[in-house]
């Protein structure tokens, strides 16, 4: 059983269940000085540098016409600044707003007659979803068998949920949340990166190039105050209640809602989705310090190996899903990927696909873990313990 010590300095468990490191506190994470490059910098000219690296990685993959470039460029600009010192961390209130936002994109490709299509192929969704969860169970029990890491923090680490929501549970479980942190960002990574990758170059989607974008088109100020105080209140309903990823999935069904019974239109500028790409982008990166890298280096290529075959596993289900319901490739290839809802979410965003039925499926997936996560996880301590 690992100590429950926490090591101060590393990602603590979200309280608020998002899907980021937790930083309870804008001064929460605050490390003595790191060896880097960037650590001596005062904490504006930090900041200015993120920002420069992330405009200059985002532009050159929107260029690349790269499917979510504006949420992988901030998100590799933040780990090559998080990797060498810089100690910078989104506060929990901007992350919020961002993941409301994330919520308004997916309720603006849902209809009535999509939610009709999700209830009759629910057998299908569930089949898929148990698959999942039940091949990343398998990883975990083999690297906890394996002796690679402990059973509970096997478990929670390979488990395809909500990031934040796995290191909360896996403390509560007896799990180091530091290794748990390290090995859900670095999948969410892998997983974004080659859902964009595989969009470009596999099914030759060009992101950037899709849609001709209109950074500041006519707005409907009034539409858009009502959006945004939907979606925040909603944010800030699921922040109280604690509900893991309720800062996203709340503001998606009540915006939704909204939406269907024609109560509002849903206004979302792109410049706005830009700020909240970049946002969680940042969120992703920064959790991706010298400390938890060090910390998990003797495990990687067991982890890396981890993410790989849970990968394959997927697009082997993606595979079905074509083959067998017709379902069309790209689709099932983002719907069935063991990412983060909010990165699929915006690569889907930014690509030709029934977002719905993409969303549907990474939503059903995040609901079923937590529930049937935690006896997972007690059954298999148990079983490596006796073993």
């Amino acid at each position: 059983m690992p100590s429950r010590k926490e090591p101060e300095h590393l990602p603590q468990p979200d309280p608020e269940g998002l899907a980021g490191p937790s930083v309870s506190k804008a001064v929460a994470i605050d490390p003595p000085p790191l060896p880097g490059l960037l650590t001596a910098l005062p904490l504006a000219l930090r900041w200015l540098i993120l920002l420069v690296l992330s405009l200059s990685v985002s532009c050159v993959l929107f260029f690349a016409h790269i499917p979510g470039a504006l949420l992988l460029g901030p998100m590799v600009a933040a780990i090559l600044v998080a990797t060498n010192g810089a100690r910078l961390s989104v506060h929990r209130t901007p992350y919020i707003f961002a993941h409301s936002l994330i919520g308004c994109i997916i309720a603006r490709s849902i209809d009535l007659g999509t939610l009709t299509t999700v209830a009759d192929d629910w057998p299908v969704f569930l089949s898929i979803v148990l698959a999942i969860i039940a091949a990343s169970s398998l990883l975990g029990f083999l690297m906890a068998k394996a002796r690679i890491l402990p059973g509970t923090t096997a478990i929670w680490g390979t488990s395809a949920g909500a990031a934040s929501a796995m290191v909360l549970m896996a403390e509560a479980h007896g799990g180091d949340p530091r290794l748990v942190a390290f090995m859900q960002y670095l999948r969410v990574a892998f997983v974004a990166t080659g859902a964009s990758l595989m969009a470009a170059f596999v099914f030759n989607i060009e992101g950037g190039a899709a849609h001709p974008v209109v950074w500041f088109p006519q707005t409907d100020w009034l539409d858009l105050g009502l959006t945004l105080a939907a979606a925040i209140a909603a944010a800030l309903v699921g922040a109280r209640l604690k509900l893991p990823a309720g800062t996203m999935l709340l503001p998606l069904v009540a915006t939704t809602i909204l939406h269907v019974t024609g109560f509002i239109t849903l206004q979302l500028p792109e410049w706005l989705l830009a700020l909240a790409y970049c946002v969680i982008g940042w969120r992703i990166g920064l959790s991706f310090t010298r400390r938890i890298l060090r910390h998990a280096a003797g495990a990687l290529p067991q982890i890396v190996g981890s993410i790989l075959v849970l990968m394959a596993f997927s697009g082997g289900l993606a595979f079905l899903l074509w083959s067998l319901h017709g379902i069309d490739p790209l689709t099932a290839y983002l719907a069935t990927s063991p990412g983060g809802l909010d990165s699929i979410a915006i690569i889907a965003a930014t690509t030709p696909v029934d977002m719905s039925f993409i969303m549907a499926l990474q939503t059903m997936r995040l609901i079923l873990i937590i529930l049937i996560g935690p006896p997972i996880s007690d059954f298999v301590a148990r079983h490596v313990t006796k073993g």
